[in-house]
């Protein structure tokens, strides 16, 4: 009887409709390289399996994968994705011309931006600091494995947890009470 509802239930869909229900994780395709988000409830990951390379992001809490427009170039290798706190940014590593790029993935307004232009050597394992205004990366600018941080900016909306004042410098707190 549980079947016949879930054939009735996907009966009234069409091709284009999204699964809504749980979806599994873990497939038989290549599926690598995993960064959590800070308040871990999201996986990122490289994977091939929709016939290229892509990265993924899973939402453990709803069991299901977040449509990611905008994401994923055609026709890159992609690798080494990290995670700011909610998996609001995402950044990772893009090689599509022979030479990586690291690409800033914005899940709020499905934007994605080339980070490194001033950097013409090579670049690894790049990651987001928890509240995304860092980039953290490996550079061979030098002739040697160095790690360079980029700093976006003071003015760039940050990603912090639910409650917290992100985008305001902390105030000294004085008290009433004198010793």
């Amino acid at each position: 009887m549980a079947a016949s509802v879930l054939l009735l239930g996907l009966s009234g869909c069409d091709r284009a409709a999204k699964v809504t229900g749980p979806v599994l994780l873990n497939s038989r395709y290549q599926d690598e390289q995993p960064a959590l988000s800070g308040d871990g409830r999201w996986l990122a990951f490289t994977t091939n399996r929709n016939g290229r390379s892509e990265i993924l992001l899973y939402d453990l809490q709803e069991q299901r994968f977040a449509v990611l427009n905008g994401l994923n170039p055609q026709g890159a290798i992609l690798e080494s994705p990290s995670l700011s706190w909610t998996a609001r940014y995402v950044v990772f590593l893009a090689n599509g011309t022979g030479r990586p790029e690291i690409v800033f993935y914005d899940r709020l307004t499905g934007r994605s931006q080339a980070l490194n232009q001033p950097y013409r050597s090579w670049l690894r394992h790049p990651a987001v600091s928890p509240d995304g205004r860092y980039i953290v990366f490996e550079t061979s600018r030098r002739g040697q494995w160095d790690v360079e941080i980029l700093d976006r900016g003071p003015n760039v909306e940050l990603d912090c947890p639910t409650g917290f004042l992100c985008n305001r410098p902390l105030q000294p707190r004085t008290s009433r009470f004198q010793a």
